[in-house]
């Protein structure tokens, strides 16, 4: 395969989500009015617990870093949409695809290992609170998030190189608004048998081992949380993980009905708008949740926004 690291493309055309005029302007508001509002809420999140010395717990610390994710997560995906729109093009570099698909894989599974994490946090906190603050030191909090880092980054690259040897040699359409490795492998004319397995195996680890961390460590959490005799404690013992839950369900949910249906059930218009669940919706939506289900939190960003309408 002497040609196999040659591309005969060089570049993608990204079809989006619409193809009526009237559609893609109404889907470029929607688009830059969640973005703003992911950047936005997750930023107000941050900066809510940098400067508020009661929410300095490793909680709100792997919050932060969600936070923090999600807004890279969200912005590796829409600038780019929005600014084909802008210009009325829906090209992308052959470069720009195979970096777009780097940092997509970097940030979409720190969400999945910070979700993990999360959990852990929060079943050290309900199963042993007497030893939390021993057991949760900053260096430990630091392992759990530098870890995951170098190992997104790691198997990122793996699978941006891999992809780079493929030759793609006439349909250069993918039916989505940005590049992700399951549809450019479909367009690639090269033996992917390798990448494939590396998905199957390596691939899948990323996302199965976070997953399995979580189950494990909520099904801990409940049977310590059925032993409280107390129904007061046992609302107080759940309403704790109630927001890390529903971030759970909501990001998983979407990842299942893209990644893990049977490929009968698929289509297009399918897979994209369940897409753009897991990369649009489900970032803007973690400020609301954390926030309005969390009184700490609430009154931390109450400060921060009183704070900027006085400096006005």
């Amino acid at each position: 395969m002497s040609g196999a690291n040659q591309s005969c493309v060089s570049e993608f055309l990204l079809l989006g989500l619409a193809r009526q005029p009237q559609q893609r302007q109404l889907l470029f508001v929607f688009f830059l009015s969640m973005s703003l509002a992911t950047v936005l809420g997750n930023l107000l999140i941050i900066l809510a617990i940098s400067t508020d010395s009661h929410l300095h717990t490793p909680m709100y610390f792997f919050l932060s870093n969600l936070s923090f994710v999600d807004v890279c997560f969200s912005s590796t995906t829409v600038p780019k949409m929005l600014i084909n729109h802008i210009l009325e093009s829906q090209s992308i570099s052959f470069s720009g695809c195979l970096i777009q698909m780097y940092f997509f894989s970097v940030f979409g599974n720190m969400d999945n290992f910070l979700l993990a994490v999360m959990a852990y946090d929060r079943f050290v906190a309900v199963c042993h609170p007497l030893h939390y603050t021993t057991k949760m030191t900053p260096q430990l909090c630091a392992l759990l998030v530098s870890g995951p880092w170098t190992i997104t980054n790691l198997n990122a690259l793996l699978h941006t190189i891999l992809m780079s040897r493929l030759s793609f040699c006439a349909d250069n359409t993918i039916p989505n608004f940005f590049c992700d490795v399951p549809p450019l492998l479909k367009l690639s004319c090269s033996d992917t048998y390798l990448n494939e397995m590396m998905i199957l195996t390596e691939g899948a680890l990323t996302v199965i081992i976070p997953f399995v961390c979580i189950l494990v460590s909520y099904i801990c959490i409940t049977c310590a949380v059925l032993r409280v005799p107390s129904t007061k404690g046992k609302w107080k013992a759940f309403s704790t993980c109630g927001s890390h839950l529903a971030v759970v369900s909501l990001f998983y949910g979407t990842i299942i009905a893209v990644y893990l249906n049977p490929s009968s059930s698929h289509s297009a218009e399918k897979d994209t708008a369940a897409t753009v669940l897991y990369t649009v919706v489900t970032p803007m939506l973690n400020p609301f949740i954390y926030s309005l289900r969390n009184k700490d939190l609430k009154e931390a960003l109450r400060k921060v926004i009183s704070k900027k309408q006085f400096s006005t």
